[in-house]
């Protein structure tokens, strides 16, 4: 093996290793080109990439490899990732990568966390533009952070929104300050335990981050317990180096900001959006913006789709698209914002578990309709908790929006949450929402009203 990269200085006309030819690694690619890296990108299906970029489908290690790039969704278990392991070469996320490229001065706000990742970095994105710094949310959320941090002239401050499979390989990150909103069980067919999941989240802090946390939340609270110098949010009375909600007010008692904005004029209701709010306007403090600025980014944030996004009607019956619920955490709080629903679910499950789903919440379900691999996971977690909960499974989303619809009450409602990955039958969660939206609008013909401004929660 050629003698391992401990620097991005060292790349040129050494070999490097791109695992994955998606978004990340052709962004990771082309940044390892322009530092003079001979690279070779491995995918499992044909690529056709630019010139001098070398594809290949082996995923054999070479034999002069120096450095191998690793995208988020390849797992450690994977041969190239194992071999490079064994031979000493140092595997690299494409986090890492771009932490290591970053340009001198900028600062890195990280959010990571089961749910609530996506609603919190827009909402920090907001804030930033309120406050005039040239910044831009990239990493999970879609833009990379290879290409975030290349652009030129550099951007100031980055909302990076970070997800387990990209911490699990960073090694140096050290942002300004980093929040973690929640722990619960999620990819552990990817960690392979809840203790490594946790771990891989833990990644987020440096030795000279400001850690904040969810104090609301056990699995957040004990990522930090060891951590000094811990920043917490709560929907209740702050104490000391908290935010919180006084009055119906979003207050700073931990950066000596004071009132922030009234709860009632935030763009998103529920609970988790208020937890929301207040880790954006943490991580917003921790690089000197004023509350006032914060209050104005929170008023006009925009919130995404497939998120308790309230698609229309069909006669009084509510059509709720949740298809961003991929783990039972995210769907406990889908279910939590309607009194009772005819819940449509199943996918990929992750190696998540559904009883404590049903047991908190099997009393607001009026009927529950199943799809994709997990259904039967789902249904026998209702028999034992809910029992007298309706169960129906059916081959797909178009069946399921009418059967719903059967099961539904007058003046009810039809909620797509479906607590599990879509990858079963779907490309990914906006792909699941769509058929979904698709499927209602058939189903209803002349007698579905859209709703032109949807979305009435947001994770």
């Amino acid at each position: 093996m050629s003698d391992p990269v401990s620097d991005p200085s060292d790349l040129d006309g050494r070999s490097v290793v791109v695992a994955g030819g998606g978004i990340a690694g052709m962004a990771a690619a082309q940044a390892l080109v322009e530092l003079g890296a001979a690279v070779t990108v491995v995918d499992a299906k044909p690529l056709d990439a630019p010139s001098p970029l070398r594809t290949t489908t082996d995923e054999r290690l070479p034999a002069d490899t120096a450095l191998v790039v690793t995208s988020p969704g390849w797992r450690p278990t994977a041969p190239l990732l194992r071999a490079a392991a064994a031979a000493g070469v140092p595997v690299w996320g494409d986090v890492e990568l771009a932490w290591r490229l970053r340009p001198r001065g900028q600062k890195w706000l990280g959010i990571t966390g089961t749910n609530g990742k996506t609603t919190t970095t827009g909402m920090l994105a907001a804030i930033l533009l309120a406050a005039g710094r040239r910044s831009v949310a990239a990493g999970n959320i879609g833009l990379p952070l290879t290409d975030a941090v290349r652009k030129m002239p550099p951007y100031e401050v980055i909302a990076a929104e970070l997800s387990s499979f990209q911490l699990h390989w960073a090694r140096s990150l050290d942002p300004v300050a980093a929040a973690v909103l929640n722990i619960a069980e999620d990819h552990l067919d990817w960690h392979g335990s809840m203790a490594e999941y946790a771990a891989a989240k833990g990644k987020i802090f440096g030795p000279n981050t400001i850690p904040i946390y969810d104090a609301d939340d056990a699995g957040a609270r004990d990522l930090v317990a060891s951590l000094v110098g811990a920043v917490g949010v709560t929907r209740t009375t702050p104490g000391e180096r908290t935010l919180g909600v006084v009055d119906g007010e979003l207050v700073d008692r931990a950066f000596g900001g004071g009132a922030i904005l009234p709860v009632d004029e935030l763009p998103v209701t529920g609970p988790h959006n208020v937890t929301n709010a207040l880790v954006a306007a943490a991580l917003a403090r921790a690089v000197g913006i004023t509350p006032a600025e914060i209050a104005t980014g929170l008023r006009t944030f925009v919130v995404g789709g497939h998120r308790v996004e309230l698609l229309g009607t069909i006669g009084d019956i509510r059509f709720i698209d949740d298809s961003k619920g991929t783990n039972p955490h995210a769907t406990a709080a889908a279910l939590d914002a309607f009194p009772t629903s005819v819940w449509i679910a199943g996918g990929l499950a992750k190696g998540a578990s559904f009883d404590a789903l049903i047991r908190d919440h099997g009393q607001q379900l009026r009927g529950a309709v199943l799809i994709g691999t997990c259904a039967p996971e789902i249904e026998q977690a209702i028999a034992r908790h809910a029992a007298h909960v309706p169960v129906i499974r059916t081959a797909d989303l178009d069946n399921a929006v009418r059967t719903a619809i059967d099961l539904a009450s007058p003046g009810g409602v039809v909620l797509l949450s479906p607590a599990a990955a879509s990858m079963d039958m779907f490309d990914d969660y906006k792909h699941r929402g769509e058929v979904f939206a698709a499927a209602v609008r058939a189903a209803g013909g002349p007698a579905f009203t859209p709703v032109s401004l949807a979305v009435k929660e947001n994770r």
